[in-house]
């Protein structure tokens, strides 16, 4: 999910309580103005009434208890009533004729003197329907939510990603870095702080790394360099003295098995030097191989060696494999997996290479016991105890 959308997420998540909350607030808020505009405009119509009795005082006969003809009516009472009376306001049911049905009405009754006469006085007035109120207040708000919501997402997509530009022309360009290509970042500016100190650091960052990778690779160069020379010049030399002195058996002996070593020396400065240019990945250049003419190709390479060992290579070609990768680096591949099986396999057995879509699969049969899988690509882990093998060959292998 990406950056914005996730922030998105949270904030829709977060604004559903905070406006569930604002509107259970704003619903008793809203009802206690309700109420209070109209207990001030029932009191009001007392006020009004009792001027009108002056100028007419049939209104004090108005005894209507259905509120049939007016919405208020006088109701003598005596005058130890009138002294214990309380005003009131309550809520009740009353029939509609337009709507046919019960609905609420706001109550307010009075006491007041005319004369030697005491009345309680009666008004009432229609008010808001509660379930009513509440259904539109949820209906507005689920829409306010998803305005809030689809203005957030809008603002996110428009402004919020021309303001985090600079960080995603970043990542574009860390996605396809590739430090062996000797390039560098051009990194953007931004009027941001914190875009700016992650530019600083990340551009610091890449420019120490491609300065420790220049100085590895051209250290393993020198070094691979620097001992093979004087390799080859001991070897040949030693050649040299074994051509031209007579020497007793054991001498030979001893000289032989210093060869030995340094040509073991030797390869394993080649295994290695290979081994670190692959993990460095300093093979760039890749194309599609046809994996599966470059089996043949190798096997047939290896059929003296398969001969000598009264061995047989078998190669069940059922589909064309293509890989894109480098083509020295597929030849190093598939020659170490063939030569292993080869090497290390049982004499006058088969080795079987499957090549089928997708996979390349090689089989032989081994000298002793099963190879250990939690090792078979460890470094100078040795299933046998070839003289010649220098425990690096399924590495190499695994690091293609």
């Amino acid at each position: 999910m990406r950056l914005l959308n996730y922030t998105s997420k949270y904030v829709a998540i977060l604004l559903l309580p905070l406006i569930t909350g604002w509107a259970i607030l704003f619903y008793f808020a809203m009802l206690d103005e309700i109420y209070d505009s109209l207990d001030d405009g029932l009191e009001n119509q007392k006020f009004l009434l009792v001027q009108r009795i002056d100028n007419d005082t049939t209104i004090l006969k108005q005894n209507d208890s259905k509120f049939e003809k007016h919405t208020y009516n006088f109701t003598p009472i005596s005058k130890s009533s009138y002294l214990g009376f309380k005003e009131s306001y309550r809520d009740t049911l009353m029939y509609m004729l337009n709507e046919k049905d019960f609905e609420p009405v706001r109550v307010y009754e009075s006491a007041i003197a005319y004369g030697d006469d005491h009345y309680k006085l009666k008004i009432i007035t229609s008010m808001v329907e509660e379930d009513d109120l509440v259904e539109d207040m949820v209906l507005y708000l689920f829409c306010l939510y998803l305005l809030l919501v689809f203005s957030i997402l809008f603002m996110n997509n428009l402004l919020l990603r021309k303001i985090w530009q600079p960080f995603y022309d970043l990542i574009t360009q860390l996605r396809v870095f590739r430090i062996e290509d000797d390039a560098s970042l051009c990194i953007p500016n931004s009027n941001i702080e914190e875009f700016n100190l992650l530019n600083t650091t990340v551009d610091k960052l890449i420019r120490k790394s491609t300065e420790s990778y220049a100085a590895q690779k051209e250290f393993i160069e020198n070094a691979s360099h620097e001992l093979q020379t004087p390799l080859a010049i001991s070897i040949n030399k030693l050649e040299l003295f074994l051509e031209s002195n007579d020497l007793r058996e054991n001498q030979l002996e001893d000289l032989s098995t210093i060869m030995d070593s340094l040509g073991k020396l030797t390869r394993l400065n080649k295994s290695l030097l290979l081994l670190s240019k692959i993990e460095n990945k300093q093979f760039g250049k890749e194309e599609t191989i046809d994996l599966t003419k470059l089996t043949l190709d190798i096997a047939a390479d290896f059929k003296d060696l398969a001969a000598h060992k009264k061995m047989k290579i078998n190669v069940g070609s059922g589909a064309v494999l293509k890989h894109t990768i480098n083509i020295d680096l597929a030849i190093i591949l598939l020659t170490n997996l063939i030569k292993n099986a080869l090497v290390h396999g049982k004499r006058e057995e088969q080795v079987q290479i499957e090549i089928k879509t997708g996979s390349w699969e090689i089989r032989n049969f081994s000298l002793s016991q099963e190879l250990d899988r939690s090792s078979l690509f460890t470094r100078f882990k040795r299933s046998s105890n070839h003289k010649n093998s220098t425990g690096l060959g399924l590495s190499i292998s695994k690091a293609i």
